[in-house]
């Protein structure tokens, strides 16, 4: 064994000495840097501890001012401590005082020391605090010392997560068992109280030191060649046309068998951690790594890493893909990230989602969508702050989780939810009426729907038929393409369910954020504007005729209505109708029975559709604006970017005078238009949508009851009135006058 083999086991053996010792928790954290600082013959050693998320508290120091423990802080990226907390990379210096960023502290007596060695503690994308070793001399700490300084972090973060170091302030406090509120973004709208379902639980490493490296050789050993067993067996049953998820496995083989992977966890063993705290130790550093590369490849690669270290700690501990983990009542699912098939799996049974990830036109937040379940995306650190059974609110409208909450917060949560289902109550009421505006026309109100189990929703929403079913949630949940008699079949239940209710299906709108799992993503710079929906349609014919003759069967001789999605130009409107009409004289050929009525319609979601020649108009039966894709593309505005989607107001003046425009030229040539998306579901939106002249909108079931309700006491000429006074004298959005109004008309 090397002398720095030797120096570590002795080091971590005196850790695990300590560790096991009965004390407080600053007693053990004093006592640690005593002998972290002994053992690496260094004058000083300090343990910086996150007091908050932005915030770092020294909480114990061997050679530094004692009267400074507790009292000196530093805000992330302050000082080298604090850069090495942003960084989360180490500092090894020489010079410390001529480092950028230093931070001179005359309470810690800290000026005397030169030579600086900061590393973080940190657990799987999870900050914990910084370790730090000083000393007088001029020259950095060595390759030996910097790596025993790491390992000892990663013990420290270990046994942070274990509750080992729990003393007063908020920097000592337990770990999971404060209130926490995480903002993200909103997938889909509506609130929920429940309790943490975790898709993926953590491992907890719960020994992280080794007595016998050769067993915990042994033990990883047999655990790789068990992985790899198993990522060989999931590519020989993956089916070959599953390219994308055949790609991912090729992925885990190769990492499972990389040589770099398995020494660098061996050494961690021979320098005395267990096979667990080896594998997590780089799964830790790839999720540092993760967060600090920009190329989408690589990051992906280190993803595939991240999971595969999953599995392995999985075999390891025995515990397996089945965690035994009971459902909890009212579950709230929380993942890093989730495929659609799984998540319908947990059905409608659960009360929310919480997402690290995902993005509002993920497959997940569409199913969410679809069953009308609340979903906040982009909330980070919810799967490192959550465990099972924690108390959770989701606030979808606004993309506020809270975690643990207080009673307070609590109360004020479920007052929330108790008025927005006493408003739906109230709603139910005029459920059965028209929703005829003052002195004025009647706007239909239809729902937006995706899979069977939402079609109860055209009874009890009141709504008046289904403007969008959103067909590409069949090929989303499969690893493989449906075949032309599945389909038929959902698409004749879909009719039958509607009970003689219009039903319009648009055609498969894949590409973008929506892959399929057996088509092999395509590299774009810009997948939102490139190859997607009727592009993909148009130039792979194969699976467009397939469905529209599973529709044209499905219908069995009733009315049948489909809309193609994402035309930029009236030629691929032509073309794609063409295929339509192509595919129902071949079906009359094949002796199959016709619809009884045929209705083809586009989705507006281009700015450049609306500027089409007249004849577009003409030939549509009927058009859709789509108002999520036209809102980004007539702002310039990705509305997956946080930073910009908000930034612009869908009653923005400009925005509305190109929706009258829309109006204008379908009422020229007496086109049906409608407004579809979740700007048509707000009230406010649908108010004034319905007075520039739509009289159609398509929204989420849950939407129809307050939209209706708005409109039934509004008068569409005086809201129009409004509209024109804001326009005529420069204002630059409409929602303040119009909301003005609505306030006096009480």
């Amino acid at each position: 064994m090397s002398d720095t083999q030797s120096g570590s086991r002795k080091l971590l053996g005196r850790l695990k000495r300590a560790l096991a010792e009965p004390a407080e928790g600053q007693e053990r954290l004093d006592r640690i840097t005593r002998l972290i600082a002994e053992e690496m013959a260094t004058p000083v050693c300090s343990i910086y501890l996150f007091r908050d998320q932005d915030t770092l508290e020294l909480c114990a120091t061997e050679g530094l001012n004692p009267e400074s423990v507790h009292k000196t802080r530093m805000r992330m990226g302050e000082g080298l401590v604090g850069r090495v907390a942003l960084s989360t990379k180490p500092i090894n210096t020489g010079n410390a005082p001529s480092e950028a960023g230093f931070r001179f502290m005359p309470e810690t007596g800290e000026e005397l020391y030169s030579a600086f060695l900061g590393v973080p503690i940190q657990r799987l994308g999870e900050k914990l605090g910084v370790l730090v070793v000083q000393s007088k001399g001029t020259e950095a700490y060595s390759e030996d010392e910097v790596y025993a300084a790491e390992v000892v972090a990663m013990v420290l973060a270990e046994m942070t997560e274990l509750g080992a170091f729990i003393g007063e302030g908020a920097a000592m406090s337990a770990p999971h068992q404060n209130p926490v509120m995480l903002r993200g973004g909103v997938g889909q709208e509506g609130a929920a109280e429940g309790n943490v379902l975790l898709h993926e639980p953590r491992v907890v490493v719960t020994n992280p030191f080794s007595d016998d490296a050769e067993a915990e050789l042994a033990r990883l050993k047999a655990a790789i060649d068990k992985l790899r067993v198993s990522v060989d067996e999931m590519l020989t049953q993956t089916d070959v046309a599953d390219k994308d998820q055949r790609e991912v496995l090729e992925a885990y083989r190769m990492l499972s068998n990389s040589k770099g992977w398995m020494r660098r966890m061996q050494a961690d063993i021979s320098r005395g951690l267990s096979a667990e705290a080896a594998v997590e130790k780089e799964q830790t550093t790839a999720r540092a790594r993760m967060e600090q590369v920009p190329d989408p490849y690589l990051r992906e690669r280190l993803h595939d890493l991240d999971d595969l270290s999953n599995r392995l700690l999985r075999i390891l501990t025995g515990q397996g893909s089945d965690t035994g983990v009971e459902m909890p009542d009212n579950p709230v699912l929380v993942a890093r990230n989730i495929g659609p098939g799984e998540l319908l799996a947990y059905g409608r049974g659960l009360k929310g989602i919480v997402l690290e990830e995902g993005s509002v036109g993920s497959h997940a937040a569409i199913v969410a969508r679809a069953l009308a379940i609340p979903l906040v995306i982009n909330c980070e650190r919810i799967t490192t702050e959550a465990l099972n059974g924690d108390h959770l609110l989701v606030d979808g409208e606004q993309g506020i989780v809270h975690l643990r909450p207080e009673e307070s917060v609590a109360i004020a949560f479920r007052d929330k939810m108790a008025m927005m289902t006493k408003a739906q109550e109230r709603y139910a009421s005029i459920r059965r009426v028209p929703a005829t505006t003052v002195y004025g026309p009647t706007i239909r109100l239809d729902m937006n729907a995706g899979l069977m189990d939402d079609l109860p929703s055209l009874k009890s929403s009141g709504a008046e038929g289904v403007g969008l079913f959103r067909t590409e949630l069949q090929f989303l949940v499969r690893s493989k393409l449906p075949s032309r008699g599945d389909l038929a079949a959902t698409y004749s239940r879909v009719i039958d369910a509607s009970e003689g209710k219009r039903v319009v299906f648009r055609t498969l709108d894949i590409g973008s954020d929506k892959v399929l799992p057996y088509m092999k993503p395509q590299d774009e710079p810009n997948p939102a504007l490139g190859w997607r929906a009727i592009r993909v349609g148009l130039d792979k014919p194969g699976v467009m005729r397939m469905q529209l003759q599973a529709l044209i069967r499905g219908a069995n001789g009733r009315p049948l209505s489909i809309m193609f999605p994402f035309v930029a130009q009236f030629e691929e409107f032509l073309a794609a109708r063409q295929q339509f009409l192509d595919e129902l004289d071949r079906e009359e050929r094949l002796g199959h029975p016709l619809p009884s009525k045929v209705e083809v319609g586009a989705m507006l979601e281009t700015p450049s559709l609306a500027f089409a020649p007249k004849q577009f108009f003409e030939l549509a039966d009927f058009i859709s604006v789509g108002g999520n894709d036209l809102k980004q593309f007539f702002f310039a505005a990705d509305r997956e970017n946080e930073r910009v989607r908000r930034r612009y107001d869908t009653l923005n003046v400009s925005f509305l005078t190109f929706l009258e425009w829309i109006v204008m030229r379908c009422a020229e040539t007496k086109t049906p238009l409608s407004f579809c998306g979740e700007d048509a579901g707000r009230p406010v939106e649908a108010l004034c949508f319905s007075a520039m002249g739509f009289r159609t909108l398509s929204m989420r079931p849950a939407s129809i009851g307050p939209v209706k309700h708005l409109l039934r006491r509004s008068n569409l000429a005086e809201v129009r009135e409004v509209i024109d006074e804001a326009r005529a004298a420069g204002a630059q959005s409409v929602r303040s006058a119009v909301m003005d109004w609505l306030r006096q008309q009480g």
